[in-house]
């Protein structure tokens, strides 16, 4: 399953604007561990209906990711209410992605 793609164009559209929670997975081509996020941030949204979870090629779009300070790939923020509540950088197995989100969310609805 192939994650959503947000530019700089739609990312206020599709990120800050969203009324759920957004995981960005800020990657590049070229990134070795973001290739191996990927089946794992897709599993990750196809499991959940707490969240979306979208990519942003660096590389095209270096105003959004300029804006957010993202310096390494794979960089993943979690937007709520339209606004960074985590920040993670590299790669991580699935349960303490998932634990790390948790963590945020759970949190957030208190």
């Amino acid at each position: 399953m192939d994650l959503p793609i947000v530019t700089d164009h739609n990312f206020a559209a599709e990120v800050l604007e969203s009324e759920q929670p957004v995981l960005v997975d800020f990657w590049a081509a070229w990134c070795g561990p973001c290739r191996v996020m990927n089946p794992i941030l897709a599993d990750v949204d196809a499991d959940r209906d707490d969240l979306k979870v979208v990519k942003l090629d660096t590389e095209a779009n270096q105003e959004t990711t300029i804006h957010y300070g993202v310096m390494a790939m794979p960089t993943f923020l979690l937007f709520k209410d339209g606004a960074p509540v985590l920040q993670l950088v590299g790669t991580r197995p699935r349960k303490r992605l998932e634990a790390e989100l948790d963590e945020v969310l759970s949190a957030a609805r208190r």
